[in-house]
């Protein structure tokens, strides 16, 4: 076989590939066997082999690829003869990119969606219900208030693993690994930049951390990044996730990092929602050490944020992400308060039987659902 054959094949697998994956991007079914049965094995085998590095080698492989493909192309600008042959290269590894990003994770975007897969049902709302809700939400907020305390990360990866075994059947997720270790971003200063505190690596199933997160944070964190290793896309369910599996842990500074962190989308939608005095009321009925946490927050990272390169990656994320089927694109991730919302009505008409134990650490809904024994 000689080089001209090899590079048609090449090309031949490699424009199936592309096909399979339009293909996949229009039939949820086919997106929903990928995850459940394909990418748990994926996944595995690429964690197993990322695990043996204590770095992120996710973020190695896209400094050495992003740095390379600039220097070719550099190179084939300069150099005149064999362009079309070289730019055809970058091309064809472009492509490969594209195919192992999808195969390797990407696929999880074309699954079936939150509500497709459950048994609960979107929920439509008065502004009564939002209220009703937001006095609930406030409440537990104010209840479970702890200072900032950094955990030993050993510790919050226990409690975040044992919430998913525990409710992946019910939400169709990847069974967890046995220790779920996030790695720590190699260029936490720039992502901090862009306002980015944790991304899942697809290429070798890596989910990163920033290391400037604030201790309040890093649980939440730690549980919406662990939600996307198992195969979740959306930043909403990733979202809901997180807040579920963090407010029902057994340690209370995790609790509170729960409820935490969906603060500011649910604050967001009361402005939205609210008339400005009754949103100045419930505003006033949050405890002061909690306000003042939410400000320092804000203040803490809007000193590292960088506006102009902040601005360029949110506009290249919304596009990433509506070119996925994430319609709403960034507004994804403050949809979480309808999944909330959701899980208040469900969770309302499937009250168990709890112990007083239990009911102190109890949901928004008011009701900690037992999850199905797996």
């Amino acid at each position: 076989m000689n080089k001209k054959q090899r590079k048609i094949i090449e090309l031949t697998v490699l424009l199936l590939c592309i096909l399979l994956i339009q293909f996949i991007r229009h039939f949820p079914a086919a997106g929903e066997f990928y995850a459940q049965h394909i990418y748990p094995l994926i996944a595995s085998f690429l964690s197993a082999f990322s695990s043996l590095f204590p770095f992120s080698i996710g973020d190695c492989f896209l400094f050495i690829a992003s740095a390379g493909i600039l220097g070719y192309f550099i190179k084939t600008l300069w150099k005149k003869g064999k362009r079309k042959r070289r730019l055809g290269n970058i091309a064809l590894f472009l492509g490969w990119i594209y195919v192992w990003f999808y195969f390797a994770w990407g696929l999880n975007y074309f699954r079936e969606n939150y509500y497709a897969r459950t048994t609960i049902s979107p929920a439509t709302y008065t502004a009564e219900d939002f209220k009703r809700f937001l006095v609930d939400y406030i409440t537990r907020l104010n209840a479970g208030y702890e200072p900032a305390q950094f955990l030993p990360p050993s510790v919050v990866s226990e409690e975040i693993r044992k919430g998913y075994t525990n409710w992946k059947d019910t939400f169709k997720l990847t069974t967890p690994p046995s220790v779920l270790k996030p790695k720590t971003m190699l260029f936490s200063s720039l992502f901090s930049k862009v306002g980015v505190s944790g991304y899942m690596g697809p290429f070798f199933t890596e989910f990163n951390l920033n290391r400037e997160l604030r201790p309040e944070e890093y649980p939440s964190v730690f549980a919406h990044e662990a939600a996307h290793r198992l195969g979740v896309s959306s930043e909403a369910e990733a979202n809901f996730y997180a807040w579920l599996i963090c407010t029902q842990s057994e340690i209370p500074q995790i609790r509170h990092s729960g409820n935490f962190m969906v603060m500011g989308h649910i604050l967001g939608n009361a402005s939205r929602l609210l008339p400005p005095e009754e949103y100045r009321y419930f505003l006033s009925t949050i405890r002061p050490e909690i306000l003042e946490q939410y400000k320092s927050r804000q203040e803490y990272w809007q000193q590292k944020y960088s506006p102009g390169i902040g601005k360029i990656q949110n506009y290249i994320y919304n596009l990433f992400l509506k070119s996925n089927r994430i319609s709403s694109g960034l507004k994804n991730y403050s949809e979480v308060v309808g999944l909330l919302l959701s899980w208040q009505r469900y969770s309302s008409l499937n009250k168990p039987t709890i112990s007083p134990k239990t009911a102190a650490k109890e949901s928004i809904s008011g009701n900690k659902i037992s999850a199905p024994a797996s």
